[in-house]
């Protein structure tokens, strides 16, 4: 197996790992779309209860939805990593029915910590949400040495 075939299957094991708890994915009927090293998609539909008292997606949606496909790609080494920060702008706004995608890429990582752009667009290619994420990894790992052994 090669290098990349080794991370590439890492970074799958953490999302086997991460996405049966990850409670409020589920409950935003958040969906991993795919992971590699450093990168992460995710996906959601927008529902009535996600809008705001103007008709359209609530910011913290579209939020959650970037937020998500961060802490993926920045776990998909297998080294905890949580987030040390974040910004979001909002070019144009999501509307009910809207299929939404999170496309989260790693723009730079050294040592523990790491820049992660994160594009929320349209079923149309309209973008909804710019994220920026910095993210540090912290001590431990999402899949146990074990468990890794066994696949790697």
């Amino acid at each position: 197996m090669t290098d990349a075939n080794k991370r590439q299957k890492i970074a799958q094991l953490v999302l086997d790992h991460m996405y049966p708890k990850d409670h409020n994915a589920h409950a935003m009927g958040i969906a991993i779309d795919e992971i590699r090293p450093g990168y992460a998609r995710a996906s959601m539909v927008v529902r009535r209860e996600m809008l705001n008292g103007h008709g359209s997606l609530h910011g913290g949606m579209s939020y959650a939805l970037a937020d998500t496909a961060f802490a993926y790609a920045c776990n998909s080494y297998n080294t905890n990593a949580v987030a040390a920060g974040c910004s979001i702008v909002y070019p144009s706004a999501g509307r009910e029915g809207d299929r939404l995608t999170a496309e989260a890429v790693e723009t730079h990582l050294t040592g523990r910590n790491g820049v992660y752009d994160v594009t929320v667009s349209n079923q149309d290619g309209d973008v909804i949400a710019l994220f920026r994420g910095q993210s540090r990894m912290v001590s431990g790992t999402v899949v146990p040495s074990e468990e890794i052994a066994k696949h790697v």
